[in-house]
């Protein structure tokens, strides 16, 4: 497996466990439909979070977070509408970015909670 792989493996593992600590209860994680793929989904309380995990190895190039692009969110639109309703589910979604980077050899995390109207 290549390294970036690696990387982008070990982010989203990060990314899960800092959620559960926040107190999220996670659902699925990299749950596929259509060409869509959801990073990871928790829910705290009534809250559904739908979670893209963008992990750098370095801030050279700019932000993890400004990788995601327009495309990626159409999609998980799409994704997250079939997910709600296959689980017949009556709760908030909202959109979130955590984004990892590689900080003199530690993961460090930013939780960007409804990040795409950011965008």
């Amino acid at each position: 497996m290549a390294t970036h792989n690696d990387l982008g493996k070990a982010g989203e593992q990060h990314a899960v466990e800092y959620l559960q600590q926040q107190g999220y209860e996670i659902l699925e994680t990299n749950w596929i439909f259509d060409k869509a793929e959801i990073d990871i989904i928790a829910r705290l309380g009534d809250i559904l979070a739908i979670v893209e995990v963008k992990t750098r190895s370095s801030l050279d190039f700019g932000l993890p977070q400004d990788f995601v692009k327009s495309a990626k969110i159409k999609l998980l639109l799409k994704a997250v509408d079939q997910y709600v309703q296959q689980n017949d589910l009556d709760v908030q979604v909202r959109f979130d970015i955590i984004a990892v980077h590689n900080e003199g050899g530690k993961l460090s995390i930013e939780h960007l909670q409804d990040a795409f109207y950011h965008f």
